[in-house]
């Protein structure tokens, strides 16, 4: 069915809207995948955050229009399903992660920081831990050399406290 201009008016602003708010894109090729699996992915990029769209690619052309994601518009060929998401790993994580279980989605491409993502690079970007974890990771280093240093005082503690017992054992007459 063919949209009116007001509508295609409004595609174009709420898709401007996401990408303004976005980091990465990932474009992937949905032909032939049933209602259940689309509904599937769906659900699983609205749980990482991740907003999923079914675009005609002209209007997504003119949505990323002067844009990061306007270095993409090559790819936007074909029927094709468009991933943005805030985090930077979010969307090529959903997307990569349903494609290995299901052949009929086809990853295109992506866009990340200005630059256009092949296929192996999306799949590496889906590789990168999320932030939550990447966080964690680095808060376990900078604790690591806090701890360390406090169980080698306690154990300097303990030793003291283990010579000085010793030394007033020797000390008192049985």
């Amino acid at each position: 069915m063919s949209l009116n201009r007001s509508e295609k008016e409004a595609v174009i602003s709420e898709v401007t809207s996401l990408a303004a708010k976005a980091q990465t894109l990932v474009l992937a090729e949905y032909r032939g995948i049933t209602v259940a699996a689309m509904t599937k992915l769906r659900s699983d990029a609205r749980s990482a955050g991740v907003t999923l769209s079914v675009l005609k690619n002209t209007l997504a052309r003119r949505a990323v229009a002067g844009s990061a994601f306007e270095v993409g518009s090559d790819h936007m060929t074909g029927p094709l399903i468009y991933g943005f998401s805030v985090d930077a790993v979010a969307a090529a994580k959903v997307v990569a992660e349903f494609a290995k279980t299901n052949d009929k989605l086809v990853i295109r491409a992506g866009v990340y920081g200005g630059k256009v993502l092949d296929v192996n690079g999306v799949k590496q970007l889906a590789s990168i831990p999320s932030k939550e974890v990447l966080l964690a990771q680095l808060l376990g280093l900078m604790q690591s050399p806090i701890s360390r240093t406090a169980r080698v005082l306690a154990a300097f503690a303990e030793q003291r406290g283990a010579g000085a017992a010793e030394v007033a054992t020797e000390a008192v007459p049985a």
